[in-house]
């Protein structure tokens, strides 16, 4: 598939929660900016962050989760295999002037077995996967690199009560959960969980 750009930049702006964000065309945006900053705010509400917490941003597109957290944590690490989504969380992060974030282009769950193998710790995993939600080798992953906890966010319900499911079942218990209404008067609806490791 090849790009033209007729007219403009070539991207887009937006401001989210106070940051900036570049957007080039095959990155992922939330369209519903007003409800996308109360479900950001729900989520970093519920990881309950103190400042000094490593965080994982899994899925994190253009770095928006990232960004938006990275004033609440010691630092940010954001996974994504879009090449051209990295590209512009990194320059969304020099952009706002964050200097605690770091982004990789590779697949979340390779990642975090990396992660896993040289016992990295991660105290928060933040996750927002697509709508056919994550698979078992990102799960199993995650459940290997144990971060304290998970705070979950999915367009898509269904495939979150199946990911649920098996982090229940491996080691997780689920302690909080709030739907988010993005598209008012359709049946789309965001939902946030928070998961903690038993001890």
């Amino acid at each position: 598939m090849t790009e033209k750009v007729l007219f403009g930049k070539g991207y887009i702006e937006d401001t989210l929660c106070g940051y900036i964000f570049q957007i080039s065309p095959k990155s992922f945006y939330q369209i519903n900016p007003v409800q996308t900053e109360v479900l950001y705010g729900k989520a970093i509400e519920m990881a309950q962050l103190r400042g000094n917490e490593v965080v994982l941003d899994a899925y994190c597109g253009i770095g928006t989760i990232s960004l938006i957290v990275s004033g609440k944590a010691k630092s940010v690490i954001g996974v994504e295999l879009n090449k051209d989504a990295v590209t512009d969380a990194t320059r969304n992060a020099k952009r706002n002037k964050v200097t605690n974030t770091s982004f990789y282009n590779d697949d979340a769950g390779n990642f975090m077995m990396n992660l896993a193998a040289k016992n990295q710790n991660i105290d928060t995993v933040f996750m927002d996967p697509p709508r056919s939600g994550s698979d078992e080798k990102f799960l199993s992953s995650l459940i290997q690199l144990g971060p304290k906890q998970v705070i979950y966010i999915s367009c898509n319900p269904t495939t979150q009560e199946r990911d649920l499911r098996y982090l229940t079942k491996h080691g997780y218990s689920v302690t909080e959960i709030q739907p988010v209404d993005m598209f008012p008067q359709t049946f789309h609806v965001e939902c946030v969980v928070r998961l903690q490791k038993n001890q």
